[in-house]
């Protein structure tokens, strides 16, 4: 399922939410009905919180279903709403969810990461970790969604980036804007293997493109 969504009149609703397949965390300002929405059509339950006593979860979450990224600032009450699997991860590069692209295949990293996260984030996640951009872009969890059937992606990745993605996520990806011609998709939409909430700018072109991007026919 795929519904359109504003957060308050902000269309930008991947910065207030981040998800897996099981679990959606939504910034504790979102109200009660949106909340009701992002359920529904994640067919998940939502956690409300904060990270960091700041509303932008999905800029400082990553998630799959193995284990979950976050910002070094996220409180110990915080993690513990959401539950088990939450690791702070110890970095500069602090905003995990506009810097961590993953899937439960692999996960695309912001090429500024050092070895020693990437090795942790490897630990947590449980799949590959390579860095990477997106149409030049280093934010590669800004500019595209990627869940266990596909991933959509900024318009002007390039071949040999499409390609990295496709190897390390292993599911198809294909180019798309949201929100009438925003290209960073990823802070326009949320979505898992069941649905995606997207912002209600976005046109039925666009959508089109995303459900084929997600597989979500």
């Amino acid at each position: 399922m795929i519904r359109r969504l504003d957060i308050a009149g902000n269309p930008y609703v991947g910065v207030f939410c981040a998800a897996n397949d099981e679990l959606a965390v939504v910034a504790s300002d979102v109200p009660k009905s949106a909340v009701r929405h992002i359920e529904g059509a994640l067919e998940t339950r939502a956690v409300i919180t904060r990270i960091g006593h700041s509303t932008v979860v999905g800029s400082l979450l990553a998630m799959n279903s193995k284990g979950i990224l976050a910002s070094p600032f996220i409180e110990e009450e915080e993690a513990e709403a959401i539950g088990d699997g939450v690791y702070p991860l110890p970095h500069r590069l602090n905003a995990v969810g506009n810097n961590v692209l993953c899937n439960d295949h692999g996960a695309v990293v912001h090429p500024g990461y050092d070895d020693e996260a990437l090795a942790f984030m490897k630990e947590v996640l449980n799949v590959p970790v390579v860095r990477g951009t997106i149409a030049g872009i280093r934010t590669v969890g800004a500019a595209a969604v990627a869940t266990n059937k596909g991933a959509v992606c900024h318009p002007h990745a390039r071949p040999a980036e499409m390609d990295l993605l496709k190897t390390t996520l292993q599911v198809p990806v294909v180019i798309t804007t949201a929100n009438y011609g925003a290209a960073q998709v990823g802070a326009c939409l949320v979505a898992n293997s069941h649905g995606a909430v997207i912002g209600a700018r976005t046109t039925s072109i666009e959508i089109g493109r995303i459900e084929e991007g997600l597989g979500l026919f």
